[in-house]
């Protein structure tokens, strides 16, 4: 069967399959980590954005940072894609053109900096995970990272390298102003970023830092963003599913579910695309919407995902039918996460309602174990905020308890079982098995793991009421 390609495209609205209107005329964006979830969300606002207004010059490059699988996927088909959006009574397929080049860093270093130089680029996008950034502990940039020194050398390997080696040459060129936009699930995303960056300037050389360091200052916006849509990994199933719609094969599909939400701090100093033409959110303070999706929605998806696996559910549908499972989770958004959020006026029942009944759609097949990846990037974030909260306000957080118990429990499970669908997928993996050890006792394992300090920091690893909640649930659960 043939590939897709833009040559297939103007037969494609005759079958029923939304296709692109025009591709864009020129590159006017970069973003930074091109993986499944950028395909499917920031393309598809941007895209949704140019139709609505017009504008031609809003095409994304996108440089692809761990391997080069998704250039392999992409650039036969000109860099066209399909996003198959599964809702529970009906599946809806679209072909995608707004991405128009994809270059893979490790091999292309030379030409990702050269673009940020282009004065035509005003904006970088980044969705590179929570391990993506490097961070130390204490949450600045890691220091003591060989791929971080190896950048502070010359490189640009990791994603801040990328970024500050980019940024010299567009200060170099006198490119002009930049916005940088984080879309990854950090709290203060663009802060995040920019203090990153600029760590990053403080390590180098004085006057090579201090110089881009200023540029930087004066030059370049870190807005935060908060970016909401389920993008479960694409099986071949799927694949099938679009091939035969399509008539063409289409090796770069992306699965989603039709909710998506893109809520943007409106903090730019160069030209972006108008997303808010494609419904997204410009606002001004975009922290309360972030703590309400990374404690309700991420720390639930997490909690189940970890429950759940244990409990021998596949994905995150079967988990969300399980009733005792939907109940505890109900319990954490209810009991815990609603009253730490109390003073941002959000609605947070009503989210969490909304955020349960789309984890129940079935027709998005979101494994477990893809949810339980990188547990200890995604706890800081995702759970031990709700937990501190709750023990700063003299509760006990019960349900939050339960769900760093069920991670702990499936750290555990990962070390008894190696093989199968139980892998420690994780950056601190050696880490995280040497914390267990050979210890089969709950309170044992707490004792070992609430000692890895960038999960648990100091505040947390000596609270005895804490470490003897985690145990109980521990023991239940082992």
């Amino acid at each position: 069967m043939k590939r897709l390609s833009a040559e297939s495209v103007p037969g494609l609205a005759a079958g029923g399959v939304r296709a692109p209107v025009a591709r864009p005329r020129r590159v006017g964006m970069l973003h930074l980590g091109i993986g499944a979830f950028h395909r499917a969300h920031q393309a598809v606002f941007t895209e949704d954005a140019a139709v609505a207004t017009g504008e031609d010059h809003w095409g994304i490059c996108g440089i692809t940072q761990r391997s080069a699988a998704v250039l392999d996927q992409l650039r036969p088909q000109d860099c066209l894609y399909s996003v198959l959006e599964r809702g529970r009574a009906e599946e809806q397929i679209r072909v995608v053109g707004q991405v128009t080049e994809v270059l893979y860093a490790a091999q292309d270093a030379a030409a990702t900096t050269s673009l940020f130089a282009d004065p035509g680029i005003s904006l970088v996008t980044l969705t590179v995970t929570e391990k993506g950034y490097r961070r130390s502990a204490e949450g600045g940039l890691d220091r003591a990272d060989p791929v971080v020194v190896a950048d502070l050398a010359g490189g640009s390997a990791t994603v801040v390298g990328q970024l500050v080696r980019g940024l010299q040459a567009r200060a170099r060129a006198g490119g002009g102003p930049l916005s940088v936009l984080s879309c990854d699930n950090l709290a203060g995303n663009g802060r995040v970023v920019e203090h990153l960056v600029l760590d990053f300037c403080d390590a180098l050389p004085a006057p090579e830092g201090e110089a881009i360091g200023s540029w930087i200052e004066e030059h370049v916006a870190f807005p935060s963003s908060m970016v909401d849509r389920i993008v479960p990994a694409t099986s071949e199933a799927d694949r099938a599913v679009v091939a035969r719609a399509l008539g063409v094969e289409d090796r770069a599909v992306v699965v989603a579910e039709p909710f998506r939400q893109w809520v943007i701090e409106n903090r730019f100093v160069a030209p972006r695309p108008a997303w808010e033409q494609a419904g997204a959110e410009l606002v001004d303070d975009v922290e309360p919407y972030e703590r309400l999706k990374l404690r309700t929605l991420n720390g639930t998806h997490s909690m189940l995902a970890y429950l759940g696996a244990l409990r021998g559910h596949q994905t995150i549908a079967e988990a969300v039918a399980d009733d005792e499972l939907r109940g505890w989770a109900w319990r954490f958004i209810s009991d815990d996460v609603a009253p730490t959020l109390s003073a941002d006026g959000l609605d947070v029942i009503a989210y969490g309602e909304q955020v349960l009944e789309r984890f129940a759609n079935p027709a998005l097949q979101h494994r477990t174990t893809q949810v339980a990846m990188d547990g200890s990037q995604k706890l800081p974030l995702r759970l031990l905020p709700t937990v501190r909260a709750r023990l700063e306000a003299g509760a006990t957080p019960e349900w939050a308890d339960l769900a760093v118990a069920g991670w702990m429990a499936y750290v555990v499970r990962c070390r008894d079982r190696r093989e199968g669908s139980f892998v420690l997928d994780d950056p601190l993996a050696e880490r995280l098995r040497a914390a267990v050890g050979d210890r089969t006792d709950a309170v044992g394992v707490v004792d070992g793991l609430v000692q890895v300090e960038e999960i648990f920091g100091p505040d947390l690893r000596d609270v005895r009421r804490l470490r003897e909640s985690l145990a109980g649930h521990l023991e239940g659960l082992l």
